[in-house]
């Protein structure tokens, strides 16, 4: 079963982040989905939970205030529009853009060679994508760290490897940016987006209506296939150099 409450007090992603990650602690809860516009919180549980459990688990947080709000049981599913495509651009436009201009400057960078080389290109790709993508999660670093933990695998049973990944992100970055060790750069790539995509896929499997993290706490973006795709890049980027060298 599936309720929606009232949650008032929340200003940025940060704190949506917080009360997800707050209420879904609660024994019998599965799923929760925190609306920071409309300041609205569904949880879905196996059995019937108190209000007054769940207004105890965000007790040490005395601005987040949680109340019983009158909701429709019956939800009728409408066929896709041309104004629910746009919203989807709309919603999306931030990580498109970034994958435009990397995608962009990249190919810029070949043709002033002179040549197209794949591998080259996907190296630079990679390089101008973990930099970019860990300085958006650099910029509020604290929010990216509980926006991640509420989907990936490592970051659920430790907060701390969100941290790390940003700067693990960076890192990368800067190593393909400078060809430090192609072998052992491309082989912790692979491994590490091949651990954080185990997470993504649960989640829209599961179809479980949370924030992805992907471009830190800056830009709401939902959990969905574009964040499948984007690991899956990097994964099979990584995996097509490290064939090439080995």
């Amino acid at each position: 079963m599936t309720h929606t409450y009232s949650v008032t007090g929340m200003t940025c992603t940060g704190c949506q982040a917080k009360v997800q990650s707050l209420l879904s602690k609660i024994p019998g809860v599965k799923n929760v989905t925190v609306e920071l516009l409309k300041g609205e919180a569904s949880i879905e549980t196996d059995d019937h939970i108190n209000t007054n459990l769940l207004k105890t688990a965000l007790k040490d947080y005395p601005k987040y205030q949680l109340s019983e709000i009158n909701q429709q049981n019956n939800a009728v599913i409408l066929p896709a529009t041309k104004e629910e495509a746009k919203f989807w651009f709309e919603i999306y436009k931030p990580v498109l853009l970034i994958f435009g201009y990397i995608t962009g400057v990249t190919l810029l960078a070949e043709w002033v060679q002179g040549d197209f080389i794949c591998v080259r290109w996907m190296n630079h790709f990679m390089a101008g994508f973990f930099l970019v993508f860990s300085f958006f999660k650099l910029l509020n670093l604290k929010g990216f760290a509980e926006s991640y933990s509420m989907y990936d695998i490592v970051a659920n049973k430790w907060n701390g490897w969100g941290y790390v990944y940003a700067f693990t992100e960076l890192a990368l970055g800067l190593a393909f940016l400078t060809r430090f060790s192609p072998i052992l750069t491309n082989t912790v790539t692979f491994v590490v987006m091949t651990i954080s995509i185990i997470g993504v896929l649960q989640s829209v499997i599961n179809k479980r209506k949370i924030k992805c993290a992907c471009l830190g706490a800056v830009f709401n973006l939902p959990m969905s296939t574009i964040t499948i795709i984007e690991d899956l890049l990097m994964i099979g980027m990584s995996g097509t150099m490290l064939l090439t060298m080995l």
